[in-house]
C-alpha cells in the first residue's frame, strides 16, 4: 500500500497499515529478546526497536520487481518487506526452515523471492552490492530501483564514498537510505564526523538528498514515495537521511554505558508507533477496540512463528558442505 499525498495527509487506511506494520516490528523484536534471554535465539542480536517507521516508511515506496540491500539491524526491513515471520524465527534460531536455512542468523537475513538481498554484518558492506544490482537493472533497461539501507558508521567507510561517486557517475537507479540514529556502535556521530549534516555529504555526489524526520513514518513514506518515482523515471540516485534513534543499546552484548539516559527518554518521547497512534485517537480514526484487533493478530503471528521455529529442525551435520564449492590445490 502506498502513501499519498503531503505527509499528514495519508487516507486512515494507509495510516492504520503504517502503524499495524511498525506494531508488528516492535513487538516481533519484544519477543526476540525474550527469546534471547532463554538462550533459544543465540549469537549477535542487533534490534531496531525505535526506527520502525525508517524501514516501514521506505517499503511502502518500492514495488515487488524492486531490490533491497540492508544492514545487521535488518529484522524490519525484512517483515516490511514481506519475508514470513515464520522463515525470519526460525533463521533467528538457526533453524533448517529459515530464510537463509539457518546458516546466516539474525545478520544474514536472505530471500530471493522478495528480492531482499540480505543483512550484511559488514558496515557499509551492502553499498557496493546495491550498486552492483543497480548497474544490472541500468544495463539491461529494467525500470527498478535499488533501495540501500546504511547506518551512520557507514558514512566513515571507503565503500560509502566510492559507492556514491559511481552511482552518480553511472546515474544508477539507487535510492540511498542513511538511517542516522546518531551513534556508529557507541560513538557518537559528532565524535567522527566534521560535518554531521550528512545530506550535504550525498550533496557532494551531485545527486538529490534531503533529511526526512525519521520518526514519523508518513513523512518518510512520502520522501521515499518522491525519491522512489524519481529513480524510476531516469532521475538517477537519491539519498534520503532518516533521522531516528534506537531505544536499545547497539545490540544484546551492549551495556549502553555512552548514552545519557536523559537523552534516550527525550527520543521515547518521539516513539514513532505512539506518535501515529495518538493522532489516529485524536482523529477518531482508531479506538482501543480497533487497537486490540491489531495488537491481537499480531501476537497470533508471532505465536505461530515461535511454534514453527521451534518445531523446525537444525540442519544435519551431513549437509554442512552443501552449497560449499572447494577448490583442491595441485600438488
Amino acid at each position: 500500500m502506498s502513501v499519498s499525498g503531503p505527509a499528514g495527509d495519508a487516507g486512515v487506511e494507509a495510516r492504520c497499515h503504517l502503524l499495524a506494520e511498525m506494531l508488528r516490528i516492535r513487538r516481533f523484536e519484544e519477543r526476540c529478546v525474550e527469546l534471547y534471554s532463554a538462550t533459544e535465539i543465540r549469537g549477535f542480536l542487533h534490534l531496531s526497536i525505535g526506527e520502525e517507521a525508517c524501514a516501514v516508511g521506505v517499503t511502502q515506496a518500492l514495488g515487488a520487481e524492486d531490490a533491497i540491500v540492508s544492514t545487521y539491524r535488518e529484522h524490519g526491513h525484512a517483515l516490511a518487506r514481506g519475508l514470513s515471520m515464520r522463515s525470519i524465527m526460525a533463521e533467528l534460531e538457526g533453524k533448517v526452515d529459515g530464510c537463509s536455512r539457518g546458516r546466516g542468523g539474525s545478520m544474514h537475513l536472505f530471500d530471493v523471492d522478495t528480492r531482499f538481498y540480505g543483512g550484511n554484518a559488514i558496515v557499509a558492506g551492502g553499498l557496493p552490492l546495491a550498486v552492483g544490482l543497480a548497474l544490472a537493472d541500468h544495463l539491461t533497461g529494467r525500470q527498478q530501483v535499488t533501495a540501500c539501507f546504511f547506518g551512520d558508521g557507514a558514512v566513515a567507510e571507503g565503500e560509502f564514498h566510492e559507492s556514491m561517486n559511481l552511482a552518480a557517475l553511472w546515474h544508477l537507479p539507487v535510492l540511498f537510505c542513511c538511517e542516522n540514529n546518531l551513534y556508529a556502535m557507541g560513538t557518537s556521530l559528532s565524535l567522527t564526523e566534521s560535518e554531521t549534516d550528512l545530506s550535504l555529504k550525498a550533496a557532494a555526489y551531485r545527486m538529490p538528498s534531503w533529511e526526512v524526520d525519521g520518526m514519523d513514518v508518513v513523512a518518510v513514506a512520502q520522501a521515499a514515495g518522491e525519491a522512489a518515482e524519481t529513480v524510476r523515471a531516469g532521475g538517477g540516485p537519491h539519498f534520503l537521511e532518516l533521522r531516528t534513534y534506537r531505544f536499545r543499546a547497539h545490540s544484546m552484548y551492549d551495556p549502553d554505558r555512552y548514552r545519557d539516559k536523559t537523552e534516550i527518554e527525550a527520543w521515547r518521547h518521539r516513539d514513532p508507533i505512539t506518535l501515529l497512534g495518538n493522532q489516529l485517537r485524536a482523529s477518531g480514526d482508531l479506538d482501543d477496540a480497533a487497537l486490540e484487533t491489531i495488537e491481537r493478530d499480531i501476537a497470533g503471528e508471532i505465536d505461530d512463528a515461535v511454534g514453527f521455529a521451534a518445531a523446525s529442525a537444525i540442519e544435519p551435520v551431513e549437509d554442512l558442505e552443501r552449497f560449499v564449492t572447494t577448490m583442491q590445490a595441485e600438488r
